[in-house]
C-alpha cells in the first residue's frame, strides 16, 4: 500500500511539474539566464520534495510550487513588458572586443581569461583574434562575433548574383505517419505523395522514416532501415 501511495504522489508531482513548466513557456538550458536557471532548480527541488512528502507537508509543497510557478510567469511577463525589470533581472551584454581591441577591463569584470575568450572564438571557427572586429558576450554566456570586413565570407549580394527564394522544408512524413496539415498547406494530396514514393521504389508510407518537401517542390525521402543493414557499416556495430 505504501508503495502505491509513493507512486501516486510521484505521478501527481510529475503531472503538476508538467503543467507548471508548460505555463512558464519553453526555454532550452543554453538560453537560460542565471535567474531562469535558479528558478528552474528551485521548482525541481520543490517537486522532488512534493513527491516524497505526506499529509500537510504535501499541501505546503503544492502551495509553494504553485506560488513559485505563478511568480515565474509574472516575472516572465514583466521581463517582456518592462525594460527596467529586464535590466534588473538580467545582466546586459558585455563587449569583449571592440574595433579589433580586447577590452581588458570588461574581461576582468566578467572573470573571463584570455584563454577562455580564444576558446569561445574557436567555437565560432575563428582561430586568429586579429580577425575579430567586435565580440560581445551575451546574457546566456554565448559569444556573438563580428569578423573584420575583409575576413567575412562572400555572399551572393557581394558578387551581384541573383538568387531564388528558399524557404523552410515542410515535414510530410515522420516515422511512417503522413503530416496531413502540412500536405494540405502545400496544396497536395495523398495521391501525389503515393506517386512520388512509387517513383522512388517505395510502395508504402510505412516504409518511410522521414520525407520533407522543400520550397522548390522537391521531396526528400529517407527510408526506414533495419539494424542488420547498418551493423558493421561506417564503423557502426
Amino acid at each position: 500500500m505504501d508503495t502505491i501511495l509513493v507512486v501516486l504522489r510521484a505521478l501527481f508531482a510529475f503531472i503538476l511539474l508538467l503543467i507548471v513548466a508548460r505555463l512558464m513557456g519553453r526555454k532550452v538550458i543554453s538560453q537560460m539566464t542565471f535567474f531562469d536557471f535558479g528558478v528552474a532548480i528551485s521548482i525541481g527541488s520543490i517537486t522532488a520534495n512534493l513527491a516524497m512528502s505526506q499529509g500537510s507537508t504535501t499541501i505546503t509543497a503544492v502551495t509553494v510550487l504553485i506560488t513559485f510557478g505563478t511568480l515565474s510567469i509574472i516575472t516572465g511577463y514583466l521581463h517582456i513588458k518592462s525594460l527596467w525589470f529586464r535590466k534588473l533581472t538580467n545582466s546586459e551584454p558585455v563587449t569583449a572586443i571592440a574595433n579589433g581591441q580586447i577590452i581588458d577591463k570588461n574581461l576582468k569584470r566578467l572573470r573571463l581569461t584570455t584563454n577562455e575568450l580564444t576558446s569561445l572564438l574557436r567555437e565560432k571557427n575563428i582561430f586568429n583574434i586579429a580577425d575579430v572586429e567586435f565580440a560581445i558576450l551575451e546574457n546566456e554566456g554565448k559569444l556573438s562575433v563580428l569578423p573584420k570586413s575583409q575576413k567575412q565570407p562572400l555572399t551572393p549580394s557581394d558578387l551581384n548574383i541573383t538568387t531564388v527564394y528558399k524557404g523552410l522544408t515542410a515535414d510530410i512524413i515522420i516515422d511512417g505517419n503522413i503530416m496531413q496539415e502540412n500536405l494540405r498547406s502545400a496544396k497536395l494530396n495523398e495521391e501525389w505523395l503515393k506517386n512520388q514514393l512509387n517513383s522512388q521504389g517505395i510502395s508504402s508510407v510505412q516504409e518511410v522514416f522521414y520525407a520533407g518537401l522543400d520550397s522548390s517542390g522537391n521531396l526528400y525521402v529517407s527510408k526506414k532501415t533495419n539494424n542488420e543493414e547498418t551493423e558493421g557499416q561506417y564503423g557502426i556495430e
